[in-house]
């Protein structure tokens, strides 16, 4: 992604704390006892703490940061609801008060505007399940240097004598590393099957839109259409759209041609003589730098619609527009200066909403984009033709749906919602790619959003790829929704061939992770991320928007393209290479479920050598090995449920206290947790519930650090019957310890069941912590501590690199949120490197840190002139 976060201020950067908790413990030898915990909370405490700021600034009459108006008396819940009670909990909530503005019966789903006094007694309903709130997700910044320009300090990070990478062209072939699609082994199954190449498949893009002019986006590999609709999932009826997306125009007065005089402005506006004409003109700020009132003339007798384009008064002179599916129509805003490098013409699609808060009002949405993330996602699914020439996105083959459900101000939770049920049920898509979404510090796939993503991916047969978070490199690190179990959540990978196109940055590792992609696993040890895909792409952004190339590389790229990165990259790199899959099976006759798709691609992953499990999950995309299994019809295996003994901070949250889908211990020793070199057993419930009845014999499997964990060779599942397996953990040093325990029963040919494994066991700072190491450029190193209670300062320092080096430690709490203060990811507190960006890169202290686990992660960057840089870390505590 990058990847959105919850805030309800302007930019920020980190997920609204869930509050002070108790710390709870993991029943085990030796260990005090778990503290009595309530039952799960449908709302969580970061739902509560934004409605507690809506009211107050509803209560002001004041707006959040960025707001178009002032807060209104109502908040837009999102609640996911008892399957088949979704009329009656709908009926159950609007006797309390609040409205309900759209039900979806197949998925459990209610949206609802409730009066903030509604809210304890809508949570208090039988038939709901899980409420969200509808907050504004902010975009992350996908340019590899966001707002940081130039070389910055410390060199271009190469080795000095190789000469620069050539940047992409019309000579650029297929298979290249600056959209690296045959890493994913795209390229060649494309090649060796010239047909399977996405066409058939029609993918959906929930994100800030897709640039509708492209040409890179404007035909198949077949000469048809790419993009056959665009629209948009955001409403003005939604608590969130409503204060901050101004593409929307609510039109109410009435007017008649040929001439209206607009008693607010004093304007004269020209119309045309025809009956039923609605008038309004509205404020905008476009990205080529117009801001001014656009007029906009509805006419009520078939939903028509002119738009002021030229600023004249005068809408004679517009083209009648109509939704882009209806005749693929494209208007512009602004001319463009042939003189500059942009193109200053935006253009834009129409849609009408009629079924708003009041019947006097129609919708008309002027969908322009402002924002180029859509557009570079789009193209890494499937463009073609790139710069002219061989160059396609990883299905060229196939169609596109835009759904626009975020702008420059970011994404409301609740158009994210409507537009990816929209997209799945009406407007035949095949997959749905989401770079979107939030980092929560509870991330146990249980929200209202990752219930109704579960229940739609099994309802409407579209599989949901989604990026699984830019919040790592520590531990349990990844986003909402990406946690739901039925989504494919991918974490981005990076070449060294690609960090040189790209970058201009030389490195040691063949294959690796970025730094910034969120590791899992959930707060229930559940899995994810599910696999990697290529996190870094030169891909189609709009001409209007300024592209993004990186200065190290030596070339720049023409307006129409950016490098961008983030694992908002990977998931379309997967995307796209499930189109592949689905394109090969409609032409094979083959109809493979979501099940069966996600089975083949999971079966088939391909682990990156010397990344953690919780790094990369199954590991990279591989399309061969994936359509073989579909090809053989290897169908999904038996169905082996998972139930493991989990100890975090948070772990007494979870819907079953302490017990999730994975071994999952970070807790401190003193509340549950495992010492360096301490053995530990934990039981682990397998129960098969498919397949032949008696009892069929499962291999049990290891991979990852496993050194740290031991499992018995086989078990016996008989179908129904719960069944223990006891794994074995040692941690053989402090650090984050994890592997995927393979459950497969060699009698079916899908892989049955994965479970994730992980064991943070933190150093003693009672006596102080100091550690010396190697850190690799573009690498990370992971270490744990343990902050015991009572601590009123953690103080770190780093020592020991060479002069010149650019490198950093940063900090992760006990939660898996960052402890820093400055700007989040990659970006910043390095040593030589624009002195640090606002924070002190040789030391530092955290005032009253959170008792537990912190983990503490040293990285090199890209541009630092040492390849391996010798360092020292220390920790003190001052309680």
């Amino acid at each position: 992604m990058p990847f959105l976060r919850p805030t309800v201020a302007a930019i920020a950067t980190a997920a609204l704390a869930a509050g002070t908790l108790s710390v709870s413990a993991l029943p085990a030898a030796a260990a005090p006892a778990p503290q009595p915990v309530a039952a799960a909370d449908k709302l969580g405490a970061h739902d509560r703490a934004l409605i507690k700021q809506y009211q107050q600034q509803s209560r002001a009459r004041s707006a959040q940061p960025d707001a178009l108006r002032a807060t209104p008396d109502f908040v837009t819940l999102i609640v996911a609801v008892q399957e088949g009670r979704t009329a009656a909990v709908a009926e159950e909530i609007a006797a309390l008060g609040a409205e309900v503005t759209r039900t979806d019966a197949e998925v459990g789903y209610v949206k609802v505007n409730a009066p903030f006094a509604t809210v304890d007694a809508l949570l208090a309903l039988d038939g709901v399940v899980a409420v969200d709130t509808d907050e504004l997700l902010q975009l992350e910044d996908v340019r590899p240097d966001g707002e940081l320009t130039g070389k910055g300090h410390g060199g271009k990070g190469g080795s000095g004598a190789r000469k620069l990478p050539a940047g992409p062209s019309a000579k650029t072939p297929d298979a290249n590393p600056y959209m690296p699609t045959g890493e994913t082994g795209s390229a060649d199954f494309k090649k060796r099957h010239r047909t399977y190449d996405g066409r058939g498949v029609t993918i959906g893009i929930m994100d800030s839109g897709v640039d509708p002019t492209h040409p890179a986006l404007a035909k198949t590999t077949t000469g048809e259409r790419k993009l056959v609709d665009t629209v948009t999932g955001t409403d003005p009826n939604n608590f969130i759209d409503m204060l901050f997306d101004n593409t929307w125009q609510l039109v109410s007065r009435q007017v008649s041609g040929p001439k209206y005089t607009d008693p607010d402005t004093g304007n004269v506006w020209t119309l045309p003589e025809e009956e039923g004409l609605r008038f309004s003109a509205k404020t905008n700020t476009l990205p080529n730098g117009f801001t001014g009132k656009i007029g906009v003339l509805h006419r009520d007798g078939d939903d028509a619609v002119r738009v002021d384009t030229d600023g004249d008064l005068d809408f004679t002179d517009e083209e009648l527009m109509r939704p882009y599916a209806e005749k693929h129509q494209v208007g512009f805003l602004g001319k463009d200066d042939p003189a500059t490098g942009i193109d200053e013409s935006v253009p834009f699609t129409v849609q009408v909403k009629r079924d708003m808060l009041s019947s006097s009002v129609i919708g008309v949405a002027l969908n322009y984009i402002d924002v180029a993330h859509g557009t570079h996602v789009a193209g890494i699914t499937a463009a073609h033709g790139m710069f002219g020439g061989k160059m396609d996105g990883q299905a060229p083959g196939a169609k596109l749906v835009s759904m626009r459900a975020c702008h420059s101000l970011g994404c409301s939770s609740a158009a994210l919602t409507d537009g990816m049920i929209d997209l799945a049920h009406d407007h035949g898509v095949d997959v749905i790619n989401m770079s979107i979404g939030s980092s929560p510090e509870f991330n146990d796939g249980q929200s209202a959003r990752a219930l109704v993503y579960n229940r739609l991916v099994q309802e409407s047969g579209v599989q949901l790829f989604i990026s699984g978070g830019n919040s790592g490199a520590g531990a349990n690190t990844i986003g909402d929704p990406t946690a739901a179990d039925q989504v494919v959540s991918v974490g981005a990978s990076v070449s060294a061939d690609t960090y040189w196109a790209n970058y201009g940055s030389e490195v040691k590792a063949e294959r690796d992770i970025f730094p910034f992609s969120s590791r899992g696993p959930r707060e229930d040890g559940g899995f994810k991320p599910d696999i990697t895909a290529p996190g870094s792409a030169v891909a189609p952004t709009p001409s209007w928007i300024a592209p993004t190339s990186v200065a190290e590389t030596g070339y720049t790229l023409p307006a129409g393209y950016s490098m961008m990165n983030g694992t908002s990259m990977a998931s379309p790199q997967a995307t796209g290479a499930a189109a592949l899959l689905l394109s090969a099976a409609g032409q094979k006759r083959l109809a493979p479920s979501p099940a069966e798709l996600r089975a083949a691609i999971y079966s088939s992953a391909a682990p990156i050598r010397g990344v953690t499990a919780i790094a990369q999950g199954r590991g990279q995309f591989d399309v061969a090995g994936a359509w073989k299994h579909l090809e053989k019809r290897n169908g999904t295996g038996d169905a082996v449920t998972v139930s493991a003994p989990v100890c975090t901070p948070l772990s007494g949250q979870l819907v079953t206290p302490h017990t999730g889908s994975g071994v999952f211990n970070s807790c401190a020793p003193t509340t549950g947790g495992q010492k360096p070199g301490e053995l530990r057993t934990y039981e682990v419930t397998l129960t098969r519930t498919s397949g032949k009845a008696g009892s069929a014999p499962y291999k049990l499997d290891l991979t990852g650090d496993t050194g740290s964990f031991s499992v018995p060779r086989t078990v016996k599942l008989a179908k129904g019957v719960p069944t223990t397996v006891k794994v074995t953990a040692k941690p053989r040093a402090a650090g984050v310890h994890s592997a995927v325990l393979t459950i497969d029963n060699p009698a079916t040919k899908a892989v049955d069941q994965h479970a994730m494994l992980a064991v943070e066991a933190g150093a003693d700072l009672t006596d102080g912590w100091k550690v010396t190491g190697v850190s690799e450029r573009n690498g990370t190193t992971h270490y744990t501590v343990v902050v015991p209670e009572g601590t009123k300062s953690l103080d770190v320092k780093l020592s020991g690199a060479p002069e010149g080096s650019q490198i950093r430690w940063w900090a992760f709490g006990p939660t898996g949120m960052s402890a820093e203060k400055v700007a989040a990811g990659t970006l910043s507190c390095y040593s030589s490197y624009y002195d640090g960006y606002g924070c002190a890169p040789e030391g530092r202290s955290y005032a009253d840190p959170k008792p537990g686990v912190w983990e503490l992660v040293v990285e090199s960057r890209r541009t630092t002139p040492v390849f391996s840089a010798p360092f020292a870390l220390e920790a003190s505590v001052t309680r």
